[in-house]
């Protein structure tokens, strides 16, 4: 069969090493999921390990050249979905799903913040992206690079770095190192406060990282109490349980000056 070739506007790099493909593959955990959907197959390498899936498994693909690859490639079977990643209708998957992939990194951000959407439906995600955002994502409070998505994701899933993987397992290589990150939903099925508010509060904190909390969230509230010591403190510094907790205090004062 003709090859695919790699399209720099889709920000594909074909993983080529089967036994890195294999390794992705198996770090699903086989439970809690009742479909698996792969996010960009490409040329089929990783999904030539879960297209014999006891489990229903889906493909969504966006690239038409791929598409007819992987038609000609798995002539009987009828698994893929073309559409766009981060507007595709997940509802017509079976939940829980697993999601599995080698995410277009220029998109990678985007596509998490579709999955943190999808949470409720979503039981474990196994994903390929660039290692500078894997360790961003898994990164502790206290490191300087937890941010707003390590936030976001750790208080609907808990997050483990699997492996490093290196550029010349791709084609074309890219210009940085790989890494393979797992998330596994957590417990929470609700956050004890508005939501909307907890993810402006997070955003607003870490687009000013370099300031205190008292100085970057002054704004939210005008008759914010900023005398507790979280208020002395930097985003980064801060775990979920304790961005809930300053979310529910700003609540509260919303809604007595709303009074």
């Amino acid at each position: 069969m003709q090859k695919v070739k790699p399209k720099k506007s889709l920000g594909q790099h074909f993983l080529t090493d089967t036994n890195i493909a294999g390794k992705i593959a198996h770090a699903l955990s086989g439970e809690n999921y009742n479909s698996i959907v792969e996010i960009g197959p490409g040329t089929g390498v990783l999904t030539d390990f879960l297209i014999t899936s006891q489990v229903p498994f889906h493909a969504i693909e966006i690239d038409k050249e791929s598409i007819a690859y992987l038609q000609k490639k798995y002539p009987e079977k009828n698994f893929i979905v073309e559409d766009d990643v981060l507007k595709a209708d997940f509802s017509r998957f079976t939940p829980p799903l697993a999601i599995i992939g080698n995410l277009p990194y220029y998109i990678s951000s985007q596509i998490f913040f579709r999955v943190i959407e999808l949470k409720d439906s979503v039981s474990e995600v196994v994903c390929m992206i660039q290692k500078e955002v894997a360790e961003r994502i898994a990164a502790p409070p206290g490191n300087k690079t937890f941010g707003i998505l390590s936030v976001f994701l750790q208080t609907w899933f808990d997050i483990e770095y699997l492996f490093t993987v290196h550029e010349n397992c791709f084609h074309p290589p890219p210009k940085v190192k790989s890494a393979v990150i797992r998330l596994t939903r957590n417990n929470r099925t609700a956050i004890d406060c508005d939501e909307k508010l907890f993810y402006r509060i997070v955003k607003q904190g870490f687009n000013q990282r370099r300031k205190t909390l008292r100085n970057s969230l002054k704004n939210i509230c005008l008759n914010l109490d900023t005398s507790r010591d979280v208020f002395n403190k930097r985003p980064e510094q801060l775990d979920v349980e304790t961005f809930i907790l300053l979310a529910k205090q700003i609540d509260n004062c919303i809604s007595n000056q709303q009074q």
